[in-house]
């Protein structure tokens, strides 16, 4: 049976783990300094890892200040991990909605939402794709407003000849078993802003002041001081071992991804039947790949698949539905839509062109 995501790990990334196994020293330590070290080089911008891409938009949000009553835009399509991320700072995930054409957040939507607890717009980059962000970023500048980046989807996707993560406020990334690289589990903050880069070092760990430089030199802090309120978020050395070994690989994994990408585009270009994110493969680097059909045949689409042995999801549930961020009186008209009509498709650098032809000619076929 075919996947639709999966961990794509070699002999590598096992002699990594084995060998920090080995060394017993199996908290955060130098092996996360490398990881820190090879991203911040990446992107030519500091990077802080942490355990999960969920922590990294919480203490994202913390380091800039957001608190108890605070305000954030946000798309309702995305995972509910965004949403509690921002519930977790004590604020309240303002639901938007998004534009059809890139499933990105709808800024006139935002626009009528800001209010004077407004402290930041969170733009999800879904499926890989970000949208007009010089739009969101100026959007944010006339309303004197943070920009944080959900990029979970978007490791690797270039934005006007810039790699994502290295220019803007604050861009977080998860390195969960399934995304674009992977640690096991795993996330990163990338930013400029050293105050924010400062609060988040420390906030990982517990609150406790200069932790990082210590863990880093295999040391404990034994006296110490705590400013303000922290959490258990660090990445350990077996996750960064794992991260190593993939960013090595990510030129081959990128281009794995865009050319399944692509070929998915190929195959059901200028379908009447079929309707897809009209994304550039070549500077996208695409987590998931989703299609719109008409309500009345989604799921039966997915009853046929599934009996081919070709599994696909929804992504995603809107937020603004669910029992903890349900806000009466709102409709969310696109979203909603395509909450019925979207079904995502396999994608992973171990899938072979000749699966991506068999997966798109189940689909025309039942389609016509």
């Amino acid at each position: 049976m075919l996947k639709l995501s999966k961990s794509v790990i070699g002999i590598e990334e096992i002699n990594a783990v084995t060998k920090v196994l080995e060394n017993e020293y199996l908290g955060m330590g130098e092996n996360v300094k490398e990881f820190e070290d090879l991203l911040s080089a990446h992107f030519n911008t500091p990077a802080i890892c942490v355990n999960t891409g969920t922590s990294a938009i919480h203490l994202a949000l913390q380091a800039i200040g957001v608190g108890y009553g605070d305000e954030i835009l946000v798309q309702s399509l995305t995972y509910v991990a965004t949403f509690q991320a921002i519930s977790a700072t004590g604020a309240i995930p303002i639901s938007c909605d998004v534009y059809p054409n890139s499933i990105t957040i709808d800024l006139e939507d935002a626009k009528s939402k800001i209010t004077s607890k407004t402290k930041a717009i969170l733009p999800v980059h879904y499926g890989g794709g970000v949208g007009d962000l010089n739009a969101v970023y100026e959007f944010a500048k006339f309303h004197n407003i943070r920009v944080i980046e959900d990029a979970a989807h978007a490791f690797g996707t270039i934005y006007k000849n810039k790699l994502i993560g290295s220019f803007g406020d604050i861009c977080c990334f998860s390195f969960d078993g399934i995304k674009n690289i992977t640690s096991g589990e795993g996330g990163a903050i990338l930013t400029n802003d050293i105050n924010v880069i400062k609060k988040i070092k420390d906030a990982r760990l517990l609150g406790v002041k200069k932790d990082t430089e210590n863990r880093f030199a295999g040391k404990r802090s034994w006296e110490f001081d705590v400013e303000f309120q922290g959490w258990r978020f660090h990445m350990s050395n077996i996750m960064a071992a794992i991260g190593v070994e993939q960013l090595k690989k990510f030129q081959y994994f990128k281009e794995k991804r865009q050319n399944i990408a692509k070929l998915y585009q190929k195959q059901f270009k200028d379908n009447p039947n079929i309707k897809i994110l009209n994304h550039n493969y070549d500077d996208i680097v695409p987590h998931i790949f989703t299609i719109q059909v008409v309500e009345s045949k989604r799921n039966d689409l997915k009853k046929i698949l599934e009996e081919e042995n070709i599994p696909t999801g929804f992504h995603y549930y809107p937020n603004h539905l669910l029992t903890k961020f349900k806000i009466d009186n709102i409709s969310l008209k696109v979203t909603e839509k395509l909450q019925h009509e979207l079904i995502t498709l396999p994608l992973h650098p171990d899938l072979k062109q000749e699966d991506i032809l068999f997966i798109t000619s189940k689909i025309i076929n039942y389609l016509r």
